[in-house]
């Protein structure tokens, strides 16, 4: 029986270990889209689009139309990344991690693929090279948030720094980058990408479950590689005769899920809860897209367009990028606080939840508020400390927007409750390609109207924090008036 529990301890710190080897290495890679736009361009990606212009009697080559058509690589990259999350929520859902994972190693497999056999000639494949890389590193991390399941008290935390390694792993178009500046061609590091799915294969069969991971778990609960036969295996022994056996997962998966469906997937749909947490997702994530769509442009106008300094500060916009890992768990640990501490009389797990979730959805909203002021003001020094909060806001938003999902909402719903917050999202980031096309035609290329009017659109943020408070605040008299 030791031995048992001494394995599956191995096998649960080996699955958390490996899941955030994957996100940190691969998942989240398309947003790191900055460094890689430098190694296109001096691939001569879209150069095509690139005209002769003149300027006070100055001739120069103007390459708006080059820097619009990057911009809109991204723009569908990071909408299908959302958008396709709700279809990816229902496969997840009804087929379970089995399933879902083998769809996202073959989509992120064929974009790197893509990229791999792209050129300037062909400069149109990043189109669905980057949207399957972007979709397939999302799914990745759908399938593995369920390991904060495994840890019990930790689970926010677990969740927070999953979503900390998926922003992290923008870094990896860094390395790309550093590599082509050595004389590593981008088809060789690209390939290198698709030989590692093999690695996503071995772990999907052997680390994770076929189905999903409940919440509570359920004592002897077992997925993934047999240590031997445990108690929980005798319950597919009890079945009656000429009845089908199930695995102990599913049996205890059904065992746990079911009663816990106190809501339906409608009315988690319609609840205000969700509408404000879509609002404080929408907005923050609008303002996050579009500085990362249009840095480049943006470090070119600030520093008159010297590749050198350009080049300096891509890089420590991705370097800043690696420090996600180590911001995202604080804001799970904010909401794991309460954890082990005694609960108010008549006070549930969830309302405890709830209440410490008010501080991560605040100091997530004021984060955004300050990262946004200091991309507004035109000034290249500062853009150091818009890449530091830039970060810690990213890692805070994600990892507290799957975090609140899974305190506030039934599990049963996770996917496709998730699937649809980040689909309806993506509807409203957009925007963010009209916003391009205002500063690029009609503002002269100065952003700094835009800035402002996102900087104001982010305090619709705080709405969300405010309605949670009131909320917990009314329970906690009803329970009171109660007892």
């Amino acid at each position: 029986m030791l031995c048992l529990r001494s394995c599956s301890d191995v096998r649960r710190w080996l699955t958390f270990a490996t899941g955030l080897v994957e996100c940190l290495c691969f998942a989240g890679a398309i947003f790191g889209w900055a460094s890689l736009v430098f190694v296109l361009k001096s691939e001569g990606y879209f150069s095509s689009l690139c005209v002769n212009s003149t300027i006070n009697g100055t001739h120069t080559l103007d390459c708006r139309g080059q820097d619009e058509q990057f911009s809109l690589v991204f723009t569908i990259a990071s909408f299908m990344n959302n958008f396709l999350t709700l279809p990816n929520g229902f496969l997840f859902d009804r087929f379970g991690t089995t399933v879902a994972r083998l769809f996202a190693i073959f989509l992120y497999t064929m974009g790197t693929l893509l990229v791999a056999f792209s050129s300037a000639v062909l400069s149109n494949l990043l189109f669905p090279a980057m949207s399957f890389l972007a979709v397939g590193g999302l799914l990745l991390l759908m399938t593995n948030m369920q390991v904060g399941n495994l840890f019990g008290a930790r689970r926010s935390t677990i969740i927070t720094l999953y979503n900390g390694a998926f922003d992290s792993s923008s870094a990896l178009f860094l390395i790309i980058k550093l590599l082509h500046e050595t004389g590593v061609s981008l088809r060789v590091s690209f390939l290198f990408l698709s030989v590692c799915s093999v690695i996503h294969m071995l772990r999907t069969f052997f680390l994770l479950p076929r189905k999903f991971i409940p919440y509570p778990l359920p004592e002897q609960y077992t997925y993934g590689i047999s240590c031997g036969r445990s108690q929980s295996l005798s319950l597919e022994s009890s079945t009656e005769n000429g009845s089908e056996k199930a695995s102990s997962e599913e049996t205890q998966l059904k065992t746990d899920i079911t009663p816990k469906q106190e809501r339906s997937f409608r009315e988690c749909l319609l609840s205000w809860f969700f509408f404000w947490h879509l609002i404080w997702l929408s907005v923050m994530q609008l303002r996050h897209y579009l500085f990362i769509g249009t840095l480049n442009p943006m470090l070119q106008r600030l520093t008159a367009g010297e590749p050198t300094l350009v080049s300096q500060y891509i890089n420590a916009f991705a370097v800043t990028q690696l420090c996600g890992v180590l911001c995202a768990p604080w804001n799970g640990l904010i909401m794991d606080r309460h954890k082990g501490r005694p609960r108010a009389p008549g006070e549930s797990e969830r309302d405890a939840d709830l209440r410490a979730s008010v501080l991560s959805l605040a100091l997530t909203a004021f984060q955004c508020v300050m990262f946004s002021l200091c991309a507004t003001i035109p000034s290249l020094p500062l853009q150091y400390a818009t890449f530091i909060l830039q970060v810690l806001n990213r890692s805070f938003l994600y990892g507290g927007n799957a975090a609140f999902i899974s305190v506030a909402f039934p599990s049963c719903h996770f996917g496709k409750l998730y699937g649809l917050v980040m689909a309806l999202s993506a509807l409203f980031s957009i925007l963010q390609y009209p916003c391009v096309t205002l500063v690029k035609d009609v503002l002269n290329g100065d952003p700094f109207y835009v800035n402002v009017g996102l900087t104001i659109l982010s305090l619709l943020a705080f709405i969300h924090p405010i309605y949670v408070h009131l909320h917990c605040r009314r329970q906690a008299a009803q329970r009171a008036n109660t007892l």
